[in-house]
């Protein structure tokens, strides 16, 4: 089997509100669509979903990377996965929201070469998981009145975005916390942006509200800051614009700044890195979670595929495609009730592509 073709295409997504977090405000987004041709008539469906601020590509510096790599790939066997990011890495370093479109889609052939589900060619740990839903930066009280909606939808998990202003961080759990009962787990993502000081504050405060784990506390660059506040802190600390590379795993193993890592696949370049990520962590004690950006259900079913098929990633959030309208033409890969999502038992990805 051979890489015939390399096909890109940009796609609008339609937020249903503006999405605040630390970072910044998100009014539109644009992801990537690829598609992976071979000469025995099968294809691969993969997203690139770049962000600036995260990534540190545009949708048109990724869309010109994919179409350079296309012309690097082409005659290879889309099989040859791990052959094929060493031509990927070696061609360009980075870029690897990029790298993950392409990605996505090879192993999407892989799972419609061998007629499984590609939870089953990861690993077949199961067909279901729960993920979270994320709640934007607002005023504390319109948080929680925002997440009893999420939990009377059927949500089991809240991620409340944070790091803006530390006394409405703690007073927004304090309204979530009285508004949904116990029984909802609760976890915080500051977003990188908590002082040191401002971090060890707010995760002693909430931690009397069940708050459980706190992502990306300090900048992604602040290893040392991060392990500081993880040793004078109870609550779980989770890393995730600190981990982009299985090197960077390792890096954060080694000085002891996490509990737990959020992998996502736009960071990693793909599954294939994302497993190894996996592996690191497992090895080392800690557990992953699976997140991602704002994507389409191409993306989401490849991560929740990933999330699947792993006994070490305890957590997942991937509401990414529902804060947009869902996309014409994307149909397939999964079910979701409340939080719980259940894979299709369709070869590869799940996707039905018609566009």
């Amino acid at each position: 089997m051979k890489i015939t073709d390399i096909k890109v295409e940009k796609l609008p997504l339609k937020l249903l509100k503006p999405f605040k977090v630390s970072l910044g405000v998100i009014e539109q987004y644009d992801t990537i669509i690829v598609k992976i041709i071979t000469n025995e008539g099968i294809y691969g469906v993969g997203e690139s979903s770049p962000i600036e601020f995260v990534t540190g590509e545009s949708v048109d510096t990724a869309i010109a990377v994919i179409k350079a790599l296309a012309e690097k790939l082409k005659g290879m066997d889309p099989l040859d996965i791990e052959l094929i990011h060493q031509v990927m890495d070696r061609y360009i370093t980075n870029n690897t929201a990029a790298k993950a479109g392409i990605d996505i889609a090879l192993f999407d052939i892989k799972g419609k070469v061998m007629g499984v589900p590609l939870y089953k060619v990861l690993g077949g740990n199961s067909n279901q998981l729960e993920t979270d839903i994320t709640l934007s930066i607002d005023e504390p009280k319109e948080m929680a009145y925002a997440a009893k909606e999420k939990v009377d939808s059927g949500f089991k998990i809240i991620k409340v975005k944070a790091g803006i202003d530390p006394e409405m961080d703690i007073e927004a759990i304090r309204l979530i916390r009285e508004a949904v009962g116990n029984d909802i787990k609760l976890k915080m993502d500051a977003n990188q942006g908590w002082t040191v000081a401002d971090a060890v504050m707010v995760m002693n405060a909430v931690e009397k509200y069940g708050v459980y784990a706190v992502e990306q506390p300090r900048p992604y660059w602040d290893i040392d800051g991060t392990a500081f506040i993880r040793k004078k802190v109870n609550i779980k600390v989770m890393v995730d614009e600190s981990v982009f590379s299985p090197e960077d795993a390792i890096n954060v193993v080694k000085r002891e700044a996490a509990d737990i890592i959020n992998i996502k696949l736009m960071k990693s370049g793909g599954i294939y890195k994302a497993e190894q990520i996996n592996a690191i962590a497992q090895a080392s004690g800690l557990s992953c979670m699976v997140g991602c950006m704002l994507e389409s259900r191409i993306g989401i079913a490849a991560g929740a595929h990933f999330v699947a098929s792993k006994k070490n990633i305890l957590d997942a959030d991937l509401d990414g495609f529902m804060v947009c309208k869902e996309c014409e033409g994307i149909n397939g890969g999964f079910d979701i009730k409340g939080g719980t999502m259940t894979l299709y038992d369709k070869p590869g990805i799940g996707i039905d592509l018609n566009m």
